[in-house]
């Protein structure tokens, strides 16, 4: 038999146990997973499963049916698919149908249906009314035979008078005494007692003499039975025919006659249980020797005789006189309760008198009104000025347009100008054109006159003087034609055409003269433009200035609006405190005193086991003996201080409190400062621990959790022992732990599949990034540096491998991140934990880190701003330092500057004795050292002797020099009054100090000269020289404090990095002075970083870094103050803004003109909150990075260490109290009814307001719709509920708020398992019942009046020793009185609210109040504390204010709800519903299959998707509308599935896919989630996994309506059947 693992089992691991199924249809598995009955891994009924064609069956327990385990099976009720339920045997008591095979009952709840015989009741345990007998055993219920009167149901008996059946619960009001029944009742389970233990012992195996003796003992019980019921029929006889006051006595004579017999009736029970057990036994046993069953019977027989030989029963008689005693004394007291009553109506006048000064102050209130009034028409005068103002505004801007309707007309007549130009322009082409069409012409006539001239020369000389003489003439009449053109050319434009054709001057001219026209043209249109720019711009002026006015009158308006109702609020009350009395201040100061002298003596010792222990580190250097003598003097100091000192300082701050003597007071301050520097110096131990695989340390840091949450930095070194057997055999090792006790929020590191894991858990999901780039078996054998953060959701990695040889180093880094909203890891003060190495027995890691071990030597270095070590341990688990000594550290493991330079955390200091020893002060005496830090305070060097003192230190980041060396004129100050150096920069700075010729003090800053300033000649008087701090006697000496500037509050010691201290050039090595104390070697960049910025109201920041905020952003930041309005972010880019700011106490983002307010107005109160931000919540390209002040370009008076905001005023806190508790009801509530309760607040974290700014359309409706605060609303299921599992054990008076119109409903349930002692507040036919057991009698106290009138009404119920108290509205007061004598009443959780789960409660509460509370309730309180964190809830959401219309509402707590069995989506389905969402995200439908088949629909940024997986391949389908599907308006979605078709139709829009073909698909029948789906479900390759948030309503499958309120399962915040309407 191997080990094997993941869930196999078998010879060769080839097998899965009984109960899981393997991953694959054939062959060997790989791993085997729970079988799906119904769900894997949470509820799993099956004794097997097995695969068949490709489906999982389940071979079902007894009690369960279904293919998948999925529903009880017949004759059984419960609900498997609800975690933690099972299925029952239905109990009718055999009064049902006896054809059927099973008990008929409700499959839920389990209660019978169809009571045969004449039965009724919950289990057909009783004959129905108007029948009499036994319907559990005989089953011989008949009718009575009274005449219509009611008959005993017992016996039959035909009753007095006629009770009256109560519609409240199932017991009749009988008019008679109340004690006749009770002792009817007592005297049935008697009887009913009996024939239990007659059946049972009938039903024993036994011999003949053990038989025989039980026939006796059965005759001896039936002649008891029968005489007991003759003697209850003849009492009941009497008291029918008796009157008046006989009846009564002769009533109380038959109780107690009643009362002996149910005692004598109950030790004969017990006897038989007795033979019982003892018949038990003989029937295991062989058959008794018949001298045995002779003398058992003689035993027997006397034993007979004895019960019928008793004497008459005098001490029950006497008992029963008592009794009369009491019942009169009972009388009496009821007398005294009538006095009472009419006391209190003599108050009536009273009340009526409170009521006229409640007119009164009507009154007043309308008078108030009246002023209100007029300032409301004093706001409607300026309203009518500011309209004048904006008529004439309107008027003045009429003129503007009748201007700009000039302009525009200028504009035209340029445009007319203009084409004069343009026309030119176009004729002037025209006349070039026909110009060259004459030349060409010209030149065509000339060629054709040569020609002619060269034929003519070939004629005779008559001709050709013809032709010379006609050539003549037509000279001439060319001439005279010319001069005819001319003339007849008036307008030129011939000659313009000829003057063209041989001038081409012309042509430039007209065009030069056609530009500057146009140029002119041009210039007058830029002065128009100009001008309607100008026009344009006293537009936008006036218009401003008008919303101005307009802005300014409303807040006139509302200003005036809110200075009446502040005037309205009440005044808060002034508590005074008592005063202590003189005898217990004397104690207590004797008792301080005591006390103060007992930790003196402790920590004396310690101081000096410091010290040495301190000097040891220094001196070590490779000495193994001693560095285990240094081990072992830090792990033996710091251990008797974990174990002495807290108890120490639990009685010092007991005596700080009660002593407020001066001395003591010094005295415990003085061993506080020596505790804090003890555990400051264990936190500066660098040396290693060795951990071997069973040990353990539960470190004791510094931990502000407010400073982790929202960053978080880590970093240690780590050396793995990989020759340790016990590594190689299991290498998945545990390294370490820090968050809360209860595994939620924290984060841990560990080393698994051969890759250091970092995990972290913000309270959803483990987020894991494995370091696979660097294995762990291919690491070194020395020390390595791991470093881990946390940015809000961000995670990284970084391991640092140095080399031996070299300054080379390795490094590598992985990130990560949460896939969900949360960002902050909220660490509770009192429950956080920080274990290394391993963990005590009895801690239960998470799954994630639930590892062996560490085997190998960590050591811590810094955790955020902070220096942490091992040794400042609180325990320690199985280390040992003399068997396993610490690692020693290689120097090359280090950087080469922690050699030189030293860290100061401003709670230690190092202390030069005897300076001189290194050099002497003379006629230059020098003293230089290099400092960098980022603090804006500190001490740097001191030096005092008596009355004579010199002090450098650092104010605001500058420099002040303060001494005296015994001058006659006082101190001398020598500052950087010029502000020329800065120091506070994270940067090094040189600071050198020169007293010359013994008058002359210089400062210089980086070898650059400050000042310098002359004093007396006189040598400087010291020999000690202080560094970086002091001892606080000494900081707050009279000397130092006598001389401190006004502007400094204190002097504090320094906080960052030095170096290079000099004193006359001459070297010192803080870390070997005997004097130092508290400081360590190097210099941690994170110390150095400014992550905080403290602002007055007139400063700021700013980065000129260049990032675009608006495209792709993910941020955030803490911040708290105590004013209300405020400036918090600012960015801009180009005409877009986005800002965060505080406005009257809330927190309001302005994202490009959209603003978004948190609904909160408290957020001024002096605490720490968080806002987170971010644009397109996809995952970034960018990295997101801790940014660090110093690095900010533009600073002004801003301060980048500390924030000195104060705490609230209680003032506030208590009106903040009042006002949230306030709730809104009728005018009859009395005021001050809260006075009494306990006032809590808060602490940590109020509110995380978180933004989702995305660049889409935002949704029309807000994410949670206007809800009444702390206020939650029930019904809609029949098993509405809120389950508390954590509630005190003793606690008697509690109070709840209720809203409901329902006549029914349970609104607080507790009990114990068995349901004997319960309790039980609800509500039958309008009434309020509070109900509750007192041993075996039930309390019932019910109110008069009906409460579901839809108004708010508190409620107080109270459970005292001897009472019961039911308080409504703070005015009706009902009580009833029991015996306090009970047994110890006890209950165990849960607690339900609103509704109790299936099957409870039935027992003693009647069955129309045990389903749940329809309607709201809120302001849950237990002895005054308030409940608020539900361990689970089902079917709750806030109480929505406003209208509501038919749907189901899934709320943004997150929730979803499991159709029934007969619902299930195959491989061919049609599914249609409708959603109006309120987020562009989030899960719609899901259903899932064991073989890894599923089926998911969602929403994602708008865009609806169906996504599936046949078992072949995931394949997909969307739809994204052109609207946005987060408008507000309801939207139809349709699916459609035929075996590897998907169709999805969303508005008419439609999309479809074909996916591959599943030649083997299974037509599964799995659950369907709607609205979300558990995490454990989910797949990796979905990346929607939020809930849906939203309404769904007509939801139908294959054409059949589903109604969730017949759901099998309603987890979380979802309201069935109610949906806010938009």
């Amino acid at each position: 038999m191997q080990d094997c693992q993941r869930n196999t089992t078998g010879q060769h691991c080839e097998q899965c146990p009984d109960g899981f199924i393997g991953d694959t249809v054939s062959g060997v598995p790989t791993f085997c997973q729970p079988c799906p009955c119904p769900l894997p891994a949470l509820t799993n009924f099956a004794v097997s499963c097995y695969r068949k064609s490709g489906s999982v069956r389940c071979v079902c327990k007894e009690n369960y049916a279904g293919p998948n385990c999925e529903r009880c099976a017949p004759g059984y009720y419960g609900n498997p698919l609800l975690i933690g339920s099972t299925c029952k045997k239905c109990d009718c008591n055999g009064n049902s149908d006896p054809n059927l095979i099973f008990e008929d009952c409700d499959e839920v709840t389990g209660q019978c249906r169809n009571c045969l015989h004449h039965t009724s009741g919950f289990n057909c345990e009783r004959c129905a009314p108007g029948y009499y007998g036994d319907a559990r055993f005989a089953k011989n219920c008949t009718a009575c035979n009274c005449g219509g009167r009611m008959c005993d149901s017992q016996t039959g008996e035909c009753l007095a008078d006629s009770p009256e059946v109560s519609t409240d619960t199932d017991c009749p009001t009988i008019s008679c005494d109340k004690c006749i029944w009770d002792l009817t009742d007592d005297i049935r389970l008697a009887v009913l007692t009996i024939d239990e233990s007659k059946s049972t012992l009938l039903s024993i195996s036994t011999g003949v003499a053990a038989q025989r003796r039980l026939n006796d003992l059965n005759l001896t019980t039936t002649h008891l039975q029968v005489q007991t019921l003759m003697t209850f029929q003849f009492s009941h006889g009497n008291e029918a025919s008796s009157k008046g006051r006989l009846v009564q006595k002769e009533t109380t004579e038959i109780n107690n006659r009643a009362s002996q017999l149910v005692q004598q009736l109950s030790n004969i029970r017990d006897n038989i249980e007795e033979i019982n057990s003892k018949s038990k036994y003989y029937a295991i046993q062989q058959e008794l020797s018949p001298e045995e069953i002779a003398q058992k019977r003689s035993v027997a027989e006397e034993m007979l005789k004895e019960i019928k030989h008793r004497k008459p029963f005098i001490n029950q008689r006497q008992l029963a006189d008592k009794e009369e005693n009491v019942a009169e004394q009972l009388l009496q007291q009821i007398e005294a309760f009538h006095e009472k009553y009419n006391d209190t109506r003599s108050l009536v006048t009273d009340v009526l008198e409170q009521l006229s000064e409640q007119d009164v102050k009507l009154s007043d209130l309308e008078e108030a009104l009246d002023e209100a009034l007029d300032y409301v028409i004093e706001t409607e005068d300026i309203n009518r000025e500011n309209t004048a103002r904006l008529q004439r505004q309107e008027k003045q801007h009429e003129k503007i347009k009748e201007q700009m309707d000039e302009v525009n007309s200028i504009l035209l007549s340029a445009t007319t100008i203009l084409e004069g130009p343009q026309k030119v322009n176009s004729e002037l082409s025209e006349v070039i054109k026909n110009a060259s069409g004459f030349y060409a012409e010209i030149d065509g006539a000339k060629k054709e006159l040569q020609e002619k001239t060269a034929n003519l020369s070939l004629f005779d000389d008559d001709l050709v003087e013809k032709a010379m003489h006609h050539a003549h003439n037509l000279r001439r009449l060319a001439d005279e034609l010319d001069g005819n053109l001319y003339g007849v050319d008036s307008n030129g434009l011939v000659q313009r055409a000829i003057n063209a054709s041989n001038v081409y001057e012309n042509i430039a001219g007209y065009i030069e003269e056609a530009n500057k026209v146009a140029l002119l043209a041009l210039n007058t249109t830029n002065r128009v433009k100009d001008a309607a720019v100008g026009i344009d711009t006293q537009v936008i002026y006036h218009k401003g200035k008008s919303e101005e006015l307009l802005i300014r009158a409303m807040q006139l308006q509302r200003t005036a609006h809110d200075s009446k109702y502040t005037s309205f609020l009440l005044s808060q009350p002034a508590y005074t405190e008592a005063r202590e009395r003189l005898e217990q201040a004397q104690l207590k100061t004797a008792e301080a005193v005591s006390a103060t002298t007992t930790v003196t003596q402790a920590t004396t010792p310690m101081d000096e086991n410091v010290r040495l222990w301190s000097q040891n580190l220094q001196d070590f250097q490779h000495n193994s003996e001693a560095y285990d003598s240094a081990v072992h003097s830090a792990g033996d100091a710091v251990k008797k201080l974990t174990e002495v000192f807290p108890q120490l300082l639990d009685k010092l701050r007991r005596v700080e409190q009660k002593a407020p003597a001066n001395n003591i007071s010094s005295s415990i301050q003085r061993i506080r400062e020596l505790i804090a520097q003890t555990r400051s110096v264990a936190s500066k131990v660098q040396v290693s621990m060795m951990f071997e695989g069973q040990s353990a340390v539960e470190v004791n840091p510094k931990i502000n959790v407010e400073e982790l949450k929202s960053f978080t930095s880590m970093s240690l070194y780590i050396k793995l022992h990989k020759d340790n057997p016990q590594l190689a055999a299991s290498p998945d090792r545990f390294i370490l732990y820090l968050g809360n006790k209860n595994a939620k929020h924290y984060i841990g590191l560990a080393i698994k599949n051969d890759n250091l894991v970092y995990i972290y858990n913000l309270g959803g999901q483990d987020v894991e990034i494995p370091l696979d780039a660097k294995p762990v078996s291919t690491w070194p054998s020395y020390f390595s540096i791991i470093k881990i953060e946390r940015i809000g959701r961000h995670g990284k990695m970084f391991l640092t491998v140095p080399s031996l040889s070299s300054t080379a180093e390795e490094k590598f880094i992985k990130k990560g991140e949460v896939l969900g909203p949360g960002s902050l890891l909220n660490l509770e003060p009192e429950n956080a934990v920080f274990y290394v190495g391993g963990v005590p027995p009895g801690f239960e890691l998470p799954p994630s880190l639930n590892l062996p071990g560490f085997i190998g030597c960590l050591e811590l270095a810094t955790l955020n701003d902070d220096v942490i070590s091992l040794y400042n341990f609180k325990h320690v688990y199985n280390i040992d330092t003399t068997t396993s000594p610490p690692c020693a550290r290689d120097k090359l493991a280090f950087t080469q500057s922690r050699a030189v330079s030293y860290f100061f955390d401003g709670s230690g200091y190092a202390l030069a004795r005897n300076i001189e020893r290194r050099g002497k002060f003379s006629q230059v005496t020098r003293f230089d050292i290099e400092v960098r830090t980022p603090t804006d305070n500190g001490l740097i060097l001191l030096m005092i002797n008596g009355s004579m003192f010199f002090s450098l230190e650092m104010h605001n980041g500058f420099l002040y020099l303060r001494y005296d060396f015994g001058f006659s004129n006082g101190p001398v100050l020598l500052e950087d009054s010029m502000k020329k150096a800065r120091i506070n920069d994270a940067k090094f700075h040189e600071i050198s100090i020169i007293y010359h010729n013994s008058k002359k003090m210089i400062l210089v800053v980086d070898r650059r000269h400050i000042k310098s300033v002359d004093n007396e000649r006189t040598a400087m008087p010291f020999t000690d020289i202080y560094i970086g701090g002091a001892p606080a006697e000494i900081l707050h000496s009279r000397i130092l404090e006598a001389h401190t500037l006004l502007s400094f509050k204190t002097i504090i010691g320094f906080k960052g990095c030095m170096k290079g201290f000099q004193f006359q050039k001459k070297d010192f090595n803080l870390l070997e002075e005997s004097g130092t104390l508290g400081i360590s070697y190097g210099c941690p960049e994170d110390s150095l970083m400014s992550r905080k910025a403290y602002f007055n109201g007139e400063s700021f920041i700013a980065s000129s870094q260049k990032v675009s905020l608006l495209t792709e952003f993910e941020g955030g930041f803490n911040f708290r103050t105590l004013q209300p309005s405020g400036l918090l972010f600012y960015y801009s880019e180009g005409s877009d803004v986005l800002s965060i700011s505080m406005e009257r106490g809330a927190v309001v983002l302005n994202a490009s003109g959209t603003k978004i307010q948190s609904p909160d107005r408290n957020y001024n109160d002096g605490k720490t909150h968080f806002i987170i931000t971010s644009v397109t919540p996809e995952r970034l390209d960018q990295e997101v990075e801790v940014e660090d002040f110093q690095k900010y370009s533009e600073k002004v008076q801003a301060s980048l260490y500390g924030c000195p905001v104060e705490s609230p005023p209680v003032a506030l806190l208590h009106k903040k109290g009042k006002n949230s508790s306030k709730v809104k009801g009728n005018r009859n509530k009395k005021v001050g009814r809260d006075k009494d309760k306990i006032s809590q607040p808060s602490s940590g974290l109020k509110k995380l307001y978180q933004v989702n700014l995305q660049r889409e359309p935002q949704c029309h409706l807000p994410m949670n719709p206007k809800a009444t605060e702390h206020a939650y609303q029930f019904g809609g299921t029949a098993n509405s509920r809120q389950e508390f599992d954590h509630i005190p054990k003793d606690f008697t008076q509690f109070s709840i708020s209720l809203k409901t119109h329902s006549s029914h409903g349970m609104i607080f349930y507790v009990s114990d398992q068995k349901e004997t002692n319960f309790m039980a507040l609800f509500v039958a036919h309008g009434r309020l019942i509070f109900m509750f057991n007192a041993g075996h009698q039930k309390i019932r106290i019910k109110s008069q009046e009906k409460y579901n009138d839809g108004l708010w009404h508190n409620v107080i119920f109270i459970r005292g020793r001897n009472i019961g108290r039911l308080i409504i509205d703070g005015l009706r007061v009902l009580e009833e009185s029991f015996d306090g004598n009970a047994n110890t009443w006890q209950v165990t959780e849960p607690l339900y609210i609103g509704g109790v789960a299936p099957g409870k409660a039935v027992k003693n509460i009647q069955i129309n109040s045990v389903y749940s509370f329809s309607g709201c309730l809120s302001n849950l309180q237990l002895n005054g504390r308030s409940l608020t964190s539900a361990s689970q809830t089902f079917s709750v959401t806030p109480c929505f204010e406003g209208p509501s219309e038919t749907g189901t509402y899934f709320s943004s707590e997150g929730g979803y709800v499991v159709l029934d069995e007969s619902f299930s989506l195959g491989l061919k389905f049609e599914v249609v519903f409708e959603i109006r969402p309120r987020s562009s995200s989030g899960i719609l439908l899901h259903g899932h299959s064991v073989n890894g088949e599923y089926l998911n629909m969602h929403m994602r940024n708008g865009q609806v998707t169906v996504k599936l997986n046949n078992g072949i391949k995931d394949f997909s389908t969307s739809v994204t509308l052109k609207q946005s599907l987060c408008d507000g308006r309801w939207h139809r979605i349709a699916v459609i599935r035929d075996a590897n078709v998907v169709q999805l139709d969303v508005d008419s829009e439609v999309n479809h896919v074909v996916g591959p073909l599943n030649p083997k698909a299974i037509d599964h029948r799995e659950p369907v989630f709607i609205g979300g789906v558990p995490e454990s479900l989910l797949t990796s390759s979905l990346t929607t996994r939020n809930s849906f948030i939203g309404c769904i309503r007509n939801f139908m499958i294959d054409e059949k309506p589903v109604s969730f309120s017949k759901a099998a399962l309603v987890s979380g915040a979802v309201s069935i059947n109610t949906c806010p309407a938009a």
